[in-house]
């Protein structure tokens, strides 16, 4: 089993490139199902969830093919819309092959969306968009199946504002026939990012990156090529790292109006940002101060970010207090904190720190992908070694993890665990 060991590395400096946005490339490559020939995606992260998603291509008879952060796809031999329901299981963003399938064949089937549980994240606004289409949805054990025989354009008004949902409510709606409606839509960068390149192969979608978007549905899609929008969460990370234990660190790549609400946060806490085209540099001179967060959803501080920023408040002496009512049960990284000496009560979707308290390393699990970003950035704020189990969510969302922090300095590597270290594992699962 690996597991990555970080030591106390004292300020980080340096500078990082930001690959494309992991959220947005999951839509991508399922969007890529509708077109009518070829599409080529840049930037697409050389991650775990892509190498899932070109599984499941190659099932459905779709061909992709990715060199670097280059995919090249082609939709046109697809045969099938039965999506093996373990693949589909592998990771959350799955129930977008739903959308992009439906308005193709009448009938899709898929496993139930997995990858990092929060209790279970409800689809319930996804289902409602495909009732309102016009199509019937059954739901089994593991899998579910969407069928229509023909999807028409409706107003359809969510519940709460979700990216995924609307996402998937643009896929299923751009080859339906009429007009639809997206009525309290989620406006997060990613939606904008998918409306882009669906427009580029002849969609017609307007107001995406608004709370109402308007869908004129089309018979057929052209190929054509996009690159994805960098990924605002890992930089908001590496952003943060920053901050540890002094230092200075240069995200290269980034577009950082995506990243409002998180650098106005660091800057309230002490850590300076200066803005260029497309970088952002941070620096931390003095001490940090305790704040309160509270996620939302974007433009707010997001629900991605509230885990790392729990590890950098920790070194911020006094009371600081992260509420998440985006995902309330999304606080799994707290009790592994608590192993590293970490002060945090928990109550109800909050934690409630006391920072300026030392850390010590220790083993810990990570149990999600910003999990995992936490507990690195808090083992390379602790003294001693920190070993992190999980490393698989980690690499759900990293490329290479290792290579990233070392290039800002941070002293980590990638290890096998050993005879020696299994009763450690065995009291950390236990």
């Amino acid at each position: 089993m690996r597991y990555i060991q970080t030591t106390y590395s004292g300020p980080l400096n340096g500078s990082v490139h930001i690959p494309g946005a992991k959220n947005s490339s999951l839509a991508l490559l399922a969007a890529a199902c509708l077109a009518d020939d070829i599409v080529t995606l840049g930037g697409i992260p050389i991650i775990d969830d892509v190498n899932i998603i070109a599984g499941i291509s190659r099932d459905i008879g779709m061909e992709f093919t990715q060199e670097g952060r280059q995919v090249v796809i082609d939709p046109r031999m697809i045969h099938s819309a039965v999506i093996d329901p373990g693949k589909a299981s592998s990771y959350r963003a799955s129930y977008y092959f739903a959308g992009a399938l439906l308005s193709k064949f009448g009938r899709v089937t898929i496993g139930f969306p997995g990858g990092d549980d929060f209790v279970s994240r409800p689809i319930d606004q996804h289902i409602k968009v495909f009732q309102a289409l016009g199509a019937k949805v059954q739901m089994f054990n593991d899998y579910f199946i969407v069928e229509a025989a023909e999807l028409k354009g409706a107003d359809i008004y969510f519940d709460t504002i979700t990216s995924g949902a609307t996402i998937n409510a643009m896929l299923a709606a751009v080859r339906a026939k009429g007009r639809t409606q997206l009525h309290n839509a989620a406006v997060d960068p990613e939606v904008v990012d998918t409306a882009v390149f669906l427009n580029r192969l002849g969609a017609k979608i307007y107001g995406a990156g608004t709370d109402r978007i308007r869908i004129e549905g089309v018979s057929y899609l052209n190929g054509g090529a996009h690159v994805t929008i960098p990924d605002r969460l890992i930089a908001g990370a590496f952003l943060m790292a920053a901050g540890l234990n002094g230092g200075q660190v240069t995200v290269q790549d980034v577009i950082p109006e995506h990243l409002g609400s998180c650098l106005a946060k660091m800057e309230e806490i002490g850590i300076h940002v200066e803005c260029g085209e497309s970088h952002i540099t941070a620096y931390r001179t003095g001490s940090l101060k305790a704040t309160r967060i509270r996620t939302g959803m974007y433009p707010s501080f997001a629900t991605d970010l509230q885990q790392p920023m729990t590890a950098l408040l920790l070194q911020a002496k006094g009371k600081s207090i992260v509420t998440d009512r985006v995902f309330p049960k999304r606080l799994a990284h707290v009790p592994q904190l608590r192993r590293l000496g970490a002060e945090i009560e928990l109550r109800h979707e909050s934690a409630i720190l006391r920072g300026g308290v030392p850390l010590h390393g220790g083993w810990v699990h990570a149990t999600d992908v910003r999990a995992g970003t936490c507990l690195l950035l808090a083992g390379l704020a602790a003294e001693g070694n920190t070993c992190i189990t999980g490393i698989e969510h980690i690499e759900r969302g990293y490329e290479d993890v290792i290579g990233s922090f070392q290039s800002i300095g941070a002293k980590l590597s990638m290890r096998e665990l050993d005879a020696q270290e299994l009763p450690e594992l065995i009291h950390l699962k236990g």
